[in-house]
């Protein structure tokens, strides 16, 4: 494989040397930069730069030394924090020093937060007494499964010039290629997101949808990758190593995704971390295994307040596209399992969390129906417009990402004009407690009635397809506001910019409940008038099949918005 590439363009890497006084840091700084032992060692030494041509990734290094003296403590935690990677020495010599390392070093840097790579270097090895001979892996095992935020040991010695330079190259390679988002140590198998981001490579250069990579689309893959073709006997000998140890992955069409996912492990597990690296970055994945923000466009989004973001009938077309080719049975239910299957290209489920879980109707199977479906989609484009965009990528989105998503007009014009080309509308739902909101929410999405009350602590959403006179279908978005939650949405000037209609639910059999809704509806119609963006108001009596008191609608306060009122 070709060298990896420089990984999102960093311009350098910081590495911190700590350790016990006399374990050798300066020495080893030293003689990695100098290339030779020095006779005579300052206490500590000024920052250290090796340069970009000093290792294959070409990423130049600062190290920096530091001094474990107590009166010290406050610069060495400002270094350790500041540092991309640590290394924390020990000396072969002297065996109280790498007992130190697990009662002192390591814990200290978990208590300062230092969550970088740790590489753990035996300094003085021809210092050590050679009837200790005992092997490194016997040494570092127990701690290296205690703290494993430690990424490698090696033991070295500046005196003698061995493994000087392996110190710095695993340092700065734990950086630039680490293994923690890859790699599971404790299970030895690649870890969920980094399979899911590869299943994504290996269906996007499986250009035949056939399901294994033929010799042509495993060749134009390693051009892609690595800019240098695979000499067709070298393509035998991939498909061969994958075939010896899993037969699985390697059909008649060529190399299967089991086997391509075997291939990455067998890199790592042999360390060879750049080559996935550089494999994941080419298709413009970042550190955490997600797609780069360069691949978002961003300036799509900007609007004004009152503006929404809606997907384009591309993207809707492709998504039905999805949900067809993921409802295997044509039923009109994607299963649960169904719809883990369509983001298993994804870095997760974004559906299996809030506001997304449960916002959707579900079938009588517990599935989605497309209109359900979509219905999702439609709520993730208004409320994260990047996410959806991002996931619509990951699963397959075929053409330039602007052209999945559109802006709404603004609502303002839209009023003026009392017409909207828009699909989606958000409504908020007010309300005092137990005046029935949730109840509200849930028949929308066709929930039966729950008897035991349970108060809304945070806001949810309920999304559903609403068919209008002429077979004209609209996504409707409800999102109910917890009373608490009342003053703290009106603190924000732009609150009711997103808001196409409120609705204010009471409880009919309650008077108190009635005077609460009057004063929720004042108070938002109020702020609506003052910040420009008014909205038109729906108040809704909830529990009628429970005695009404008698009420004088007639005399209730005058605000100035449209008011309906319904009665369920």
């Amino acid at each position: 494989m070709a060298k990896s590439s420089n990984p999102e363009g960093k311009t350098g890497v910081r590495i911190v040397v700590a350790g016990d006084r006399g374990t050798g840091k300066s020495s080893l700084i030293v003689t990695a930069a100098a290339e030779t032992f020095p006779t005579n060692v300052p206490r500590l030494l000024p920052p250290t730069r090796l340069p970009e041509d000093f290792y294959p990734d070409r990423v130049p290094i600062t190290i920096i030394d530091t001094s474990s003296n107590p009166e010290d403590r406050g610069k060495l935690a400002e270094e350790l924090k500041r540092a991309d990677a640590v290394v924390l020495t020990y000396a072969c010599d002297q065996p109280e020093t790498l007992n130190r390392l697990s009662t002192f070093w390591l814990p200290e840097l978990r208590q300062l937060e230092v969550k970088v790579p740790v590489i753990v270097v035996g300094c003085k090895l021809d210092l050590r007494d050679d009837q200790q001979q005992v092997s490194l892996e016997q040494v570092m095992s127990p701690i290296m499964q205690q703290f494993r935020e430690i990424e490698t040991c090696i033991e070295c010695s500046a005196y003698k010039h061995i493994q000087i330079p392996e110190v710095f190259y695993y340092a700065q390679k734990a950086v630039l290629h680490p293994t923690g988002p890859l790699f599971d140590q404790e299970t030895q198998t690649l870890k969920p997101r980094c399979v899911r981001a590869l299943k994504r490579i290996f269906i996007l250069c499986d250009h035949d949808r056939d399901g294994a990579l033929s010799d042509a689309e495993l060749n134009n893959f390693q051009v892609k990758c690595f800019n240098a073709p695979l000499q067709p006997s070298e393509i035998v000998g991939v498909k061969r190593v994958v075939q010896d140890k899993l037969v699985e992955g390697v059909n008649e069409r060529g190399l299967t995704l089991t086997g391509f996912l075997f291939l990455h492990a067998l890199f790592i597990e042999k360390g060879r971390l750049e080559t996935t690296w550089t494999v994941l970055r080419k298709f413009g994945y970042n550190n955490d295994i997600k797609l780069s923000d360069d691949l978002i466009p961003y300036s799509s989004f900007k609007r004004a307040p009152d503006q929404s973001v809606e997907l384009t009938n591309e993207a809707i077309e492709f998504l039905k596209g999805v949900y067809e080719l993921f409802d295997s049975d044509l039923d009109n239910n994607l299963r649960p399992i169904e719809v883990e299957d369509v983001f298993s290209t994804a870095p997760e489920n974004p559906w299996n969390d809030a506001p997304y879980k449960d916002a959707a109707e579900k079938t009588a199977l517990g599935g989605l129906s497309l209109d359900a479906f979509l219905s999702e989609w439609a709520l993730m484009t208004l409320l994260d417009p990047a996410r959806s965009l991002e996931n619509l990528i990951y699963i397959g989105y075929p053409g330039d990402s602007s052209s999945a998503i559109r802006i709404t007009r603004r609502r303002r014009l839209d009023r003026k004009k009392q017409q909207s080309e828009r699909n989606v509308f958000q409504c908020f739902v007010f309300g005092p407690a137990n005046a029935g909101k949730s109840a509200l929410m849930n028949s929308f999405l066709g929930r039966p009635y729950l008897d035991s009350y349970s108060p809304t602590a945070d806001e949810q959403y309920a999304v559903n397809v609403v068919e209008l006179p002429g077979g004209i279908k609209k996504t409707l978005v409800l999102r109910e506001i917890p009373e608490d939650g009342v003053s703290k949405l009106l603190s924000s000037k732009e609150s009711l910019a997103p808001c196409d209609i409120a609705v204010f639910v009471y409880d009919s059999s309650d008077e108190s409940s009635w005077k609460r809704a009057t004063e929720l509806l004042m108070d938002v119609a109020g702020h609506g008038e003052d910040t420009g963006y008014e909205v038109p108001c729906l108040i809704v009596a909830a529990k009628d099949d429970l005695d009404s008191f008698p009420m004088a609608i007639q005399n209730s306060t005058r605000v100035s918005c449209f008011i309906y009122f319904f009665v369920i």
